[in-house]
Formats: C-alpha cells, sequence, structure tokens
C-alpha cells in the first residue's frame, strides 16, 4: 500500500536516484561518523547513507510511516535492521545534547535531512542552541531560504536568517533540486544547504537570546533606521559606540557590525 504525503508534516518524497546521490556524495559520511538524519520519509537518502555507515540514527514524526521506512531499507539489505535507529520524536522537541551524552564519545554531530517549510527555521534555529556538539549540517531546503541563509548585506533578502545562521556557521548553498526530483512534485525548487559551525564570535556573543533578540528587532521594519527600529533596546550612543550610524538600516550591517552592536548591549 503506497504512503500519501502529509501535509500536516509538509511531505514531499524525494525519488530521483540522481539527486540522491549527488547529495549524498555531498555529505561523504563515513563510517564511524555520529550522524543523525531528520525526517526520513522513506528513506531515499537513509538507505543509501545506511550503506556507507557503521549505524545512522533517524529523527521521525510520524509513526504511520516508520514502519516502510525499516522496509525499505532492510528489505535489499538485513544487516541494515542493527545499522538503523529510528527516534520516534518530534526533531523541535529532540534533546541533542542528551542524546549526544548517551553516546559517549568525543564525536561530534553530524546532521542531515530534507526539512518541511513550515519548520525549517524553527528548527535551524534549535540546532543552533546545539551548535558546539555539531560538525557539520546538510539540509534540502526550499531556494528562496537557501538564498536568504546565504545573502549578503545590501540586497534584498538579507535579513534575520541570513545574520543569525552566518555568525555561527559557514553557509554555502551547494546545488539546486527540481520540483520533478520530489513525489509529489512541490511548487518550488530547492537547494541543497551545508552549515559548518564556527567559533569566530563565540567568545564575544555569551548570550545567544540577547543576540537573536537585537537582530530580530533590527530587522523588524526593515524600511526604519536602526535609531527607530531599536529605541527599545539601545541608545543612538550605544549605536555610535559601535561604529555605526543610526540613520543605517539592518540591511546594511555586516555580521561584524551587528556583533559590535550586540557588545554596546552586553
Amino acid at each position: 500500500m503506497p504512503h500519501f504525503a502529509k501535509k500536516r508534516f509538509g511531505q514531499n518524497f524525494l525519488v530521483d536516484t540522481s539527486v540522491i546521490n549527488l547529495i549524498v556524495d555531498s555529505i561523504q559520511p563515513q563510517p564511524g561518523d555520529l550522524m543523525v538524519e531528520i525526517g526520513p520519509g522513506l528513506g531515499a537518502m537513509t538507505k543509501p547513507l545506511l550503506s556507507r555507515l557503521d549505524f545512522l540514527n533517524v529523527i521521525e514524526l510520524d509513526r504511520d510511516i516508520i514502519p516502510r521506512l525499516i522496509n525499505n531499507c532492510v528489505f535489499s539489505d538485513i544487516t541494515n535492521k542493527s545499522k538503523l535507529i529510528v527516534n520516534e520524536k518530534d526533531v523541535l522537541k529532540f534533546d541533542f545534547a542528551e542524546f549526544h551524552a548517551a553516546q559517549n564519545t568525543d564525536k561530534k554531530l553530524r546532521i542531515v535531512g530534507n526539512l518541511p517549510y513550515n519548520i525549517s527555521t524553527p528548527v535551524l534555529f534549535h540546532l543552533l542552541n546545539q551548535r558546539e556538539l555539531i560538525q557539520d549540517m546538510h539540509f534540502m531546503l526550499q531556494k528562496e531560504v537557501v538564498d536568504r541563509i546565504v545573502a549578503t548585506p545590501g540586497i534584498k533578502n538579507y535579513g534575520r536568517l541570513s545574520v543569525m545562521l552566518q555568525t555561527f556557521c559557514e553557509t554555502q548553498a551547494l546545488f539546486e533540486v527540481p520540483p520533478y526530483a520530489f513525489q509529489p512534485a512541490p511548487k518550488v525548487n530547492s537547494a541543497i544547504l551545508r552549515l559548518l559551525p564556527k567559533t569566530r564570535f563565540e567568545d564575544r556573543i555569551t548570550d545567544f537570546s540577547l543576540y537573536e533578540k537585537l537582530v530580530r528587532q533590527a530587522f523588524s521594519q526593515r524600511r526604519k533606521t536602526l535609531k527607530n527600529t531599536l529605541k527599545d533596546l539601545c541608545s543612538t550612543r550605544q549605536i555610535e559606540q559601535a561604529g555605526l550610524q543610526p540613520g543605517q538600516r539592518a540591511e546594511e550591517l555586516s555580521i561584524e557590525d551587528f556583533v559590535n552592536l550586540y557588545q554596546t548591549l552586553s
């Protein structure tokens, strides 16, 4: 019996073998990697990942799809049964720190997944909060979201997501994935994103929540200047102390500018 995609889970199943192989090759999984796949669905990427890994943890919320996932992965190779570890949980409630501690290893996590549009931003922020445990992340996202994440100052789609991800990670758009690679086919193009957590600003940003609040507030009214959008957070003098002009807009600021502005607050 076929498994029909559920709209409430934002399911679009990857079915194009050439695209799947290209994604897995880009990830370059190694046998001993501590890898976690978010939203494996029917196992399109899970199966080729298992062929290269000693074991693979997956996080899947849809309990109806889990038996199909397991069957698809072990049907042609029974050894996959012991290699595939299914966590039936909501990824937004999944404690990666607790999970990592239970593995009893110094290896960092490698995270992969096809993230539904409706939860992509919350998942990314959830992982940012646990970035010290993560080696790298590879995600399938809507191309529009990937474009926003890798955007540079001064262009239209540079915003909160760009600043937050680029502050804590190296961001790289790898390649696009067309709608026909999925079943059912989405109405938009997708793209593969690579995120590599970095420590460049870790010693300067000690309060993630405050930094996130600053960035969110700065972009809350894009056409207004910093003096107006940040009036409840900082003074004109503090903006100037950060080496910025109160008349500038958030979209003009670099990552370094935002970090400097955060430091005048903290």
